[in-house]
Parts: C-alpha cells; structure tokens; sequence
C-alpha cells in the first residue's frame, strides 16, 4: 500500500467529515420533517412557540427570559420528538399488546406533558405581570 502525504490525508478526512457531517444533517432535517407532517401535538407545540416568540418580542422580554424561554421551548420540541422515536421504535418490535411497551410509550409522553407543563407556569410567571403593567 503507497502512502501519500500528509498534507492529502488531511484534505481527505477534512472532505469526508464535511460529507458525513452534511448527510447527518439531511437525516436530522428528515427527523424534524416527519415529525412535523406526522405528529399533531408537534404542530400544536410549534405554534404555541410562535405565538410565545410574537408575545417575547411584542412584551419586550429581557434576555434572561428569552433564554428561559427558548430552553423551555426546545425542550418540550425535544421530549416531543424523542417521545415520537419511542412510539415508532415500540411499534416496530410489536404489533402486539405488552404491559412493557405500553408502559415505555406512556413514560415518554409523560415526558412532555411534564414538561408542557412547566412550560405553561414558567409563561404564566413571565408574561402576567408585563401584561397586568401593559393594561395599567
């Protein structure tokens, strides 16, 4: 086997990472793509973060709350979507009814109700007192 520089070893790696990288990426954006057309409770989610991202801005949040806000935001995305990878994984392995795997599928919507949750009182707890001084 010829050896070849170093110089275009590292080119080659540099041009297979960009590549790699570039194909996860297009595998990501087709995660994010299914899980748009596919799941109701995601759209719902995605509106209610840009009603949240209107009302942000229109209230003129501080930065501290913006980044409350869009960790709270991705995070109810986030769980949305791991939650959705679970069920379809569940439904793969079995067709079938087992305590187990209805108990996994539960567990992750758990998940994001806890977490839509939280994010309701964390809004609650950003925006009524903005409002209440904007009616003032």
């Amino acid at each position: 086997m010829r050896l070849i520089g170093k110089m275009k070893v590292k080119k080659l790696l540099k041009s297979q990472g960009r590549a790699k990288f570039r194909e996860s990426a297009s595998h990501a954006m087709d995660g994010i793509t299914y899980t748009v057309s596919h799941e109701r409770n995601f759209r719902i989610e995605l509106a209610a973060a840009c009603l949240v991202t209107f009302l942000s801005y229109f209230l003129k949040v501080s930065v501290v709350e913006w980044c409350i806000l869009l960790l709270t935001i991705s995070l109810v995305l986030v769980l949305e979507m791991v939650n959705t990878a679970i069920e379809r994984t569940v439904d793969l392995v079995t067709k079938d009814y087992y305590e187990l795997a209805k108990n996994a599928k539960d567990v992750a919507a758990g998940a994001v109700l806890v977490a839509s949750m939280f994010s309701v009182v964390l809004g609650i707890l950003i925006f009524l007192p903005k409002i209440i001084s904007l009616l003032k």
